[in-house]
């Protein structure tokens, strides 16, 4: 069996447009937004070229501030996109969703790191920040289903703490649906990843359970951080007004 990853060139690569091409001309036949899929593809690789430039300027330095600087923007991001459904309140609810997202993340990746890994160095980037994105993202997602749907729930008229649960509930489907898919519906892209690369699905396979327990723990406890967090103003204060200040 050959170990070695397969190396795809600038043609080869043109090649996976094919399909693209056809869903364009299907959007345009159907007379759908194809200006907005042309700039999303086009963003799509112009983002992953420049992060591409970056990771290999992040892996190369092995810098520990390097490191911490990337994961602080990764968090402010994050904190930032999983505010999206309430942009009225983006502002007040900012240091809370950034609050919780280091508190689930930071724990996780503790543990994931001097635990599991025992990386050395501890700031190792090659496995940081690949495992960092994974972690923030998913409970970036998490928070951000629970944030709407708890206001949704207090705007109806429901107790914070009713609001809490049903708001956890909801943040946490999209995970709870992966744990049960992984495996059986797709294999997911570190395990493949891994596959493609030559490792043995044996070992793939103990990496991808560390991943998915990170991605339930780390959004579980983002999101109960954050849904703690505003129940206890919102019990305080009778409700998050809309204008988007907690008082």
């Amino acid at each position: 069996m050959n170990n070695e990853m397969a190396t795809i060139g600038t043609t080869e690569l043109a090649l996976a447009f094919i399909p693209v091409v056809i869903v364009i001309i299907i959007m345009f036949a159907w007379s759908l937004n194809v200006r907005q899929s042309v700039w999303a593809v086009s963003r799509m690789v112009l983002q992953l070229v420049v992060i591409g430039y970056l990771l290999v300027f992040i892996f190369e330095a092995e810098q520990s501030l390097v490191v911490i600087l990337v994961l602080t923007v990764m968090l402010g991001a994050a904190g930032w996109i999983s505010l999206n459904p309430l942009p009225e309140k983006r502002r007040a609810l900012l240091p809370i969703a950034i609050l919780s997202l280091a508190i689930g993340g930071i724990v996780t990746l503790f543990i994931t790191t001097f635990g599991v890994l025992q990386l050395k160095p501890w700031f190792h980037p090659q496995y940081m920040v690949p495992l960092a994105g994974m972690t923030f993202a998913n409970a970036m997602t998490t928070i951000s289903l629970a944030a709407e749907r708890y206001q949704t729930e207090i705007d109806r008229g429901a107790a914070p703490d009713e609001a809490r649960a049903t708001a956890m509930k909801t943040g946490m489907i999209p995970v709870i649906n992966s744990l049960f898919a992984v495996g059986l519906v797709a294999l997911p892209g570190m395990m493949t990843g891994q596959i493609l690369s030559g490792v043995s699905p044996l070992i793939a396979v103990r990496y991808q359970i560390m991943i998915m327990c990170m991605m339930f723990g780390s959004s579980g406890i983002s999101a109960a951080c954050y849904l703690y967090m505003i129940a206890r103003a919102s019990s305080q204060t009778g409700n998050v007004r809309t204008h988007g200040s907690i008082d």
